[in-house]
């Protein structure tokens, strides 16, 4: 079980396409604090992007709604992001995440969870169908002090 995090934040956002990269920019601002290499904070700020667009583009579809951010830093160099909103909920989680897969169609690539996949350590999902979905990711920052072995 992990410990208490050293640090936490909370933001209230609507579901607005422009909110995206303020978004980004206060996760990465929040992990700043580890001291991470470039590339660290960007896979993160990447991953982030797309668990908050899929709440604008899939959650609330005809409407703008509320994308709760919550961020967590452990002593350990581990940082937690939750993207959690109440909208419309995944019907399959399993199918969502499949690479390819959209459940929109036309022009959506339908990369969004293997992206977040790829630039985090770890990544759950859970929904309720007419209730929301909560994305959590999870990567360790090792930092530029821990880039070169130190």
């Amino acid at each position: 079980m992990r410990k208490k995090p050293t640090n936490r934040f909370v933001l209230t956002l609507e579901s607005r396409s422009a909110n995206e990269s303020f978004a980004r920019l206060a996760v990465s601002g929040f992990a700043a604090q580890l001291d991470p290499t470039v590339e660290e904070l960007c896979d993160l700020k990447t991953a982030v992007s797309e668990a908050v667009t899929n709440c604008i583009v899939h959650a609330y579809p005809d409407g703008l709604g509320e994308i709760r951010i919550t961020g967590e830093l452990f002593a350990d160099g581990v940082v937690r992001i939750r993207v959690k909103d109440r909208g419309k909920g995944i019907e399959d989680i399993a199918l969502a995440m499949q690479p390819l897969y959209s459940g929109l169609g036309g022009e959506r690539a339908g990369l969004g969870f293997a992206v977040m996949e790829s630039f985090c350590d770890r990544l759950s999902v859970r929904s309720t169908p007419g209730k929301g979905t909560c994305v959590t990711l999870q990567k360790q920052i090792r930092g530029r002090s821990g880039a070169d072995g130190a």
